[in-house]
């Protein structure tokens, strides 16, 4: 029986590839690896070292070893420049890494669990509902969970929003890449509007200012003892993604094939939405909103690596982290002293990247039923 007399559909999210030997894709897959973990180091070194006050890179690296309890070289350095290196630059170079990393991760994860090479949490208005559960605490003085309050509140939005969006965009059984996106815009305008209506009703005016810029994404205000909940929501993600990456590769075939294969597809659905609305409304808490690094990565990634996502997870970690260490670098001094916040540099990237990605898939003709 023919496809279009089934109502069926074959569209996968990463377009087919030319059959390669194992060994040449392990081959590819390590000197990938090996790259993206070499970039990462330069770049946390960058990130350490530039600034409004310049440190060489030998002297950054003196003074982390130093800061670790490895005394193998004399200090040289003022203390003034240890502690913005150890108590200033270290955290935020960190909660970069660990933003990029997850957000990358997750967008990788929810375009293959709604089969849509659009699918990432600031498009989906996943990050927008994070957004308002976590404004909602600040303006409410919410505390019922004590210091998680403001991370609880954000997994809360983010995982109504995501059920809002995917509800919604499902007709008759079914997808498309259009209806999904126009759905999940569509919801995150009405949330990003009454997030704005709390804030300009709120009585806290300073409060209000310092959310509103909260709202546009950065990694100012990170210190160490903060770092731990996203740190371990980020292990958490990527450790339950990597155990289910099989898993993710049957759904690239569709509905059908996967359950063919074993897989309780609306079983497997809801229990990854709940960790990807755990881990996205962690990092919005502890960042904000920053857009289209879930969009970018996995995209960038699987012209070096495949479609496996044994293979795309790990190598889209490694590379959102390194762009938004980058992006935030870009944000401190582009228009130094002023800082831009980091969510708008993503958002200048990632619009361009989106609207290629709209074109290709429109050429492609991949506007189908995806679910």
């Amino acid at each position: 029986m023919s496809q279009a007399a089934t109502g069926t559909s074959t569209e996968r999210t990463v377009p087919p590839r030319k059959t390669t030997t194992p060994g040449a894709g392990r081959t590819r897959l390590a000197v990938t690896l090996v790259v993206l973990t070499a970039l990462l180091m330069v770049s946390a070194t960058a990130g350490l070292a530039i600034g409004s006050v310049q440190v060489p890179p030998g002297q950054v690296w003196g003074i982390v070893t130093h800061a670790l309890g490895a005394d193998w070289q004399q200090p040289d350095w003022s203390r003034a420049r240890e502690t913005i290196v150890v108590d200033v630059r270290a955290p935020r170079v960190l909660l970069g890494a660990v933003t990029g990393a997850g957000l990358a991760v997750i967008g990788t994860a929810l375009q293959a669990l709604v089969r849509n090479p659009l699918a990432e949490p600031y498009l989906l208005g996943v990050s927008s509902g994070a957004s308002l559960g976590a404004v909602s605490v600040i303006v409410f003085g919410v505390t019922l969970f004590g210091p998680l309050s403001l991370s609880v509140a954000a997994f809360v939005g983010a995982l109504g929003a995501l059920l809002l969006v995917y509800a919604t965009a499902r007709t008759g059984g079914r997808i498309t890449s259009s209806r999904l996106v126009l759905s999940g815009v569509a919801i995150a305008a009405v949330l990003t509007a009454v997030l704005d209506l709390l804030l300009l009703t709120t009585d806290r005016g300073n409060e209000a200012r310092a959310v509103l810029a909260w709202t546009l994404g950065g990694l100012g205000g990170v210190n160490w003892g903060t770092l731990w909940l996203p740190s371990t929501a980020l292990l958490l993600g990527v450790g339950v993604l990597m155990a289910q990456a099989r898993n993710l590769n049957l759904l690239l075939a569709g509905e059908e094939a996967a359950t063919t294969m074993g897989l309780d597809v609306a079983r497997f659905r809801a229990r990854l939405f709940v960790v990807l609305s755990l881990v996205t409304g962690v990092l919005v808490a502890a960042a904000g909103p920053i857009g289209f690094v879930g969009l970018m990565m996995p995209h960038i990634v699987r012209l070096f690596v495949g479609g496996d996502h044994r293979r795309v997870l790990p190598t889209a970690a490694l590379g959102g982290a390194v762009f938004l260490i980058w992006a935030d670098i870009a944000a401190r001094t582009i228009a130094a002293p002023m800082e831009i916040p980091v969510g708008v540099l993503t958002a200048l990237c990632g619009g361009p990247f989106f609207l290629w990605l709209m074109r290709r898939d429109a050429r492609r003709g991949t506007d189908r039923g995806v679910a």
